[in-house]
């Protein structure tokens, strides 16, 4: 694998917009603003762009992003980035970094494609919620109404043997069926099988071949009627409405939508989510005529000296998986976190009510869900936040070690994707890079710092 990293002359090849809020100038400036202009009302429909301190942002501040983002490019701790901030509805950064093919240091840009794994989770959440208020389903209803094998499910539970002093698990009737609120909060009883410490639950997986490791990800190649059959049939790790256990429920959500519509995932998403908000290049796969932008990780990862495996997205799987297959830009993505913090509208495309999207984004765990491990930690390793209806959501201004606002909500993705919205503060943010890292945590902090001290209103 070749370690040449472009060096920054290579970026005036970018249609990218600088920290100055306007695009960077080179050889014929009036020429150079109308080849930018042009490129980024064509990513996807981009945010309009402002200046920073028409939005009460400073310039010489957000440009400590990109002092702090190439510095983790030189040391090829990072393959590539491309990193967007949206203040009061207008794009104030959006730039790439490093380079988008290791193995011909392609520049990465600002339109390049990435495998946003988790963060497809979000958007799944919001098309079920779509049919909530279509009045197709409700929250209380119970996930075997439209999926029948997760009738009368069975837990797996935690036994004691005193003569070996071990742990065993055993089936037991749930004391409940799972319903929509629980898939949508992760307190459905479901799993990841490589997360779940619960043997018995973990081998179930693995014998009905629905999950192995996020890396391998092989329930993609399956038909998404034969894995809902096939987890439905599963125990559960826990009696549903009691734990919070990140989980495949979104992946069961995604066969909900296609059991109640009579739609492929994909297809219901692209009619009713993606096209009117003009996410032109989101999806579950990436055609032949849009491979060349789609961004790779290192081979191996810099800091495990692991092998990098991350999903095929090539061909149209078997199975759109709500929980980890989606794909695309940073500008995409931005346009959905803008729909959201604007009460679920932009530019005249309604997707939710503003109602909706509050109740989306409210505290759904309360005291009675137990957190073994809180959502917090598994994103940020941070205390201070609960869990909302597919998003992670800010509990108060202080508690958690990481800059931020009570009421602003999150997710993020396996292989390194990052986004955040804060409603106090109007900010919409998206970080997309392909390095499924243990310093995820690490980057998602940094970003939240760099954009919080950019606030100069």
């Amino acid at each position: 694998m070749s370690t040449t990293r472009p060096t920054p002359t290579a970026f005036s090849r970018t249609a990218d917009v600088c920290a100055r809020g306007t695009p960077r100038l080179r050889h014929v400036p009036w020429l150079a603003s109308v080849v930018l202009l042009h490129s980024s009302l064509s990513w996807s429909q981009a945010l309009p762009v402002a200046n920073p301190e028409s939005v009460g942002m400073s310039s010489p501040r957000l440009e400590k992003i990109s002092q702090a983002m190439q510095t983790e490019i030189d040391s090829q701790r990072l393959p590539g980035a491309v990193v967007m901030v949206a203040r009061k509805g207008k794009l104030v950064y959006s730039k790439a970094f490093g380079s988008l093919h290791n193995d011909s240091a392609t520049p990465a840009s600002t339109d390049a494609l990435f495998r946003i794994y988790s963060m497809t989770k979000p958007m799944v959440s919001v098309a079920l919620m779509m049919l909530v208020e279509d009045g197709k389903v409700q929250l209380t209803d119970p996930v075997s109404k439209y999926l029948p094998s997760f009738k009368n499910p069975m837990v797996s539970v935690a036994t004691h043997d005193p003569l070996y002093n071990g742990v065993s698990f055993k089936r037991v009737p749930a004391i409940k069926e799972p319903t929509l609120q629980d898939l949508l909060r992760h307190t459905a009883g479901l799993a990841y099988g490589e997360l779940t410490k619960n043997t018995l639950v973990k081998q179930a997986y693995t014998d009905a071949g629905v999950y192995s490791t996020a890396r391998d990800f092989d329930a993609r190649n399956l038909s998404g009627a034969e894995m809902a059959e096939r987890l439905g049939k599963a125990p559960l790790a826990q009696q549903p409405g009691t734990v919070w256990e990140y989980s495949l429920s979104v992946d069961v959500q995604g066969r909900v939508i296609e059991a109640v519509t009579g739609q492929r995932l994909n297809d219901f998403m692209q009619q009713r989510l993606f096209k009117p908000l003009k996410m032109n290049d989101t999806g579950f796969d990436v055609p032949a005529a849009k491979a060349a932008r789609l961004a790779h990780a290192f081979a191996i990862d810099p800091l495990t000296q692991l092998p990098n495996k991350l999903i095929d997205v090539s061909q149209t799987p078997g199975n759109d998986s709500g929980g980890a297959g989606g794909v695309s830009t940073a500008p995409d993505y931005l346009r959905f976190c803008q729909a959201m913090l604007n009460g679920g509208q932009l530019d005249g495309a309604r997707i939710l009510s503003r109602s909706t999207v509050q109740w989306m984004t409210a505290d759904h765990l309360g005291s009675s869900i137990a957190t073994p491990i809180s959502p917090g930690q598994l994103l940020l390793g941070s205390p201070g936040y609960t869990f909302g209806l597919g998003f992670l959501v800010r509990q108060a201004d202080g508690i958690a070690p990481v800059h931020g606002s009570a009421g602003e909500f999150m997710w993020a993705g396996y292989a390194g994707t990052y986004f955040w919205a804060d409603p106090k503060e109007q900010i919409c943010a998206v970080y997309m890079t392909q390095a499924p890292s243990p310093l995820r945590a690490h980057y998602r902090r940094m970003l939240k710092a760099l954009v919080a001290q950019a606030l100069v209103d």
